[in-house]
């Protein structure tokens, strides 16, 4: 956790006030209430204002780390014998300008996620207001039936999204809210021309490898199984190993191939 924080970095309290003022400038409210929320985020410093919008303030210390991130996974791409695939935002204003336009996208194809309010720039720093849930708890925090009623919802919706050339990047269970009974997505990303199949398996791992802890790689498979063919789900298994190597997974990948290879028989 306090490697993430060095990571995440901190941004002066001066500028978070100041990103909250502007908010409620913008928005004709008289004053601003605050409250932060503790999240595993490498690249944005989240907060609510005045319980209506989920403010995400990105530094360009998050930019750099973006583009460690996506380094790493082009890295990983090309272990796996594909070329890199994910693309760098220069820029906080950039990413956030990026994940407004996805968020948007991903509502456009009836994928449930928070409503996109808009993305502007202060002081240097990007910001994206996005409605508030106010009651949610994020996937891994349901018991494990509930997860296994939703696994079949968290494939349709990243088909969806690799369908229409979408990817999410960066697939955990804590970027999956529940909230009245519905999923909804956070984050998506964009990919290099031409390399969604690629970025498509890897999105596939993730999700297999985030869901397999929790309700076991049979079931994991089986909801994918039913949004994805066996030569996905089997170019899915060559990311495995790569996405094994991430802090935030750790999952029995020879579970996930036993589970692959005797659904793809």
């Amino acid at each position: 956790m306090a490697f993430r924080r060095l990571l995440r970095g901190t941004v002066p309290w001066d500028q978070l006030e100041g990103v909250a003022l502007a908010v409620v400038d913008r928005y004709d409210e008289p004053a601003a209430r605050v409250t932060f929320l503790e999240a595993n985020n490498w690249l944005s410093t989240p907060m609510v204002v005045n319980d209506r919008w989920f403010v995400k303030v990105i530094t360009q210390q998050n930019s750099l780390v973006h583009s460690l991130l996506t380094a790493g996974r082009n890295i990983g791409a090309f272990s796996s014998g594909t070329e890199g695939f994910f693309e760098h935002f220069e820029t906080p204003q950039e990413m956030a300008t990026h994940e407004l336009a996805a968020t948007r996208r991903m509502r456009e194809i009836g994928v449930n996620a928070p409503e996109p309010v808009e993305a502007f720039e202060y002081e240097g720093l990007g910001v994206l207001v996005l409605g508030y849930l106010r009651a949610f708890e994020t996937l891994d925090d349901l018991p494990p039936a509930a997860i296994e009623s939703h696994a079949p919802a968290v494939f349709d919706f990243l088909h969806r999204m690799h369908e229409d050339g979408l990817a999410h990047g960066d697939f955990r269970c804590e970027n999956v809210l529940v909230a009245d009974g519905d999923l909804y997505f956070i984050d998506a990303t964009s990919v290099r021309e031409g390399a969604i199949a690629d970025a498509r398996a890897y999105d596939l791992a993730c999700a297999l490898g985030a869901l397999e802890p929790l309700v076991g790689a049979p079931v994991a498979v089986a909801a994918a199984a039913r949004h994805y063919d066996p030569a996905e789900l089997l170019a899915a298994e060559e990311f495995l190993d790569f996405v094994n190597l991430r802090p935030d997974h750790d999952f029995d990948a020879a579970s996930i191939r036993g589970a692959v290879e005797k659904r793809a028989r």
